[in-house]
């Protein structure tokens, strides 16, 4: 069962990093993470398959609530072009397999994954309910790596 006391980041999808994070760090007073920018993220979707596309993002350095810019390519989740705004809530979980599988066999659409579902889906997936709200499930095992990026970016 998901602990919704996990919740660790709001997602939003942004047409350009940078200006997002000028325009939301100075207004709300957070600072930002060191930017990712990875050109080959692994990526699967019922529609496309498994896929490397790429993938710029960032995380406020203050929580335990995050905010995370992404901005992502046409054809993904994270494409800001489109759709700009709050897009999803990320949730820690130990997890990542029966949470996904829990919540598919509840009627929730699986949008995207890591990972194929017979690689047990990888460190993270998109799952949507009818209602709309879409929920990240990310491996809680990846927990320290970000703790480390988010400490640096206070530092």
């Amino acid at each position: 069962m998901i602990d919704y006391q996990r919740i660790f980041h709001l997602g939003v999808r942004v047409p350009s990093l940078e200006r997002a994070m000028d325009e939301l760090g100075e207004s709300l007073g957070v600072t930002w993470a060191e930017p990712r920018d990875i050109a080959d993220q692994s990526l699967w979707t019922p529609d496309s398959g498994l896929r490397e596309v790429p993938l710029r993002f960032t995380y406020s350095a203050e929580g335990p609530q995050h905010i995370e810019l992404l901005e992502g390519a046409p054809g993904t989740p994270w494409n800001g072009d489109d759709a700009p705004g709050a897009h999803h809530v990320g949730v820690w979980v130990d997890d990542i397999a029966v949470e996904t599988e829990r919540l598919v066999g509840l009627g929730w659409d699986l949008v995207a994954a890591h990972q194929p579902p017979g690689e047990r889906y990888g460190v993270f997936t998109y799952l949507r309910p009818r209602s709309g709200l879409i929920v990240e499930l990310v491996d809680a095992v990846i927990a320290p790596h970000f703790e480390q990026w988010w400490a640096a970016a206070s530092a």
